[in-house]
């Protein structure tokens, strides 16, 4: 006898589910795991909103630091940021990466880099910061 699946909904409002075939986040999966990290499915449409509000608007590169920091910390999702292996010495030389995990959703982890890109465009200083870590002119 087939035993019929259920899902356990967390004590918090969760993010809703993608339309069928949009997205391959497994958010329903995830769900179905006792022990899975559930903090990403804390990021609600509203609080993405506002994530990537943020990001736009960084201020310095220990405001994206921080912000990254903060992202891990209460919902799990981990940026890589880098520099090329071409040093390329301007923003297309920056590579922004955001890991991918059970319960993120693909147009969040498309929307997180390019929110991030559009506040070095508007503050090349951040970039110039980013590209100088680890190199000469770094404080």
């Amino acid at each position: 006898m087939a035993r019929p699946m259920t899902t356990t909904l967390p004590p918090f409002p969760i993010r809703t589910e993608c339309p069928p075939g949009a997205c391959n986040c497994g958010r329903d999966a995830l769900l179905e795991k006792p022990a899975g990290d559930l903090r990403v499915l804390r990021l609600t449409r509203e609080d993405e909103k506002r994530l990537l509000h943020r990001l736009e608007n960084l201020s310095s590169l220990s405001d994206l630091r921080g912000m990254e920091e903060r992202m891990e910390q209460q919902v799990g999702i981990r940026l890589s940021i880098s520099t090329s292996p071409n040093v390329v010495r301007s923003l297309r030389g920056i590579t922004i990466l955001v890991h991918e995990q059970p319960g993120l959703c693909r147009k969040t982890r498309q929307a997180i880099p390019a929110a991030i890109k559009r506040s070095l465009a508007q503050r090349p200083e951040i970039s110039y910061e980013i590209l100088n870590v680890g190199g000469l002119f770094e404080n």
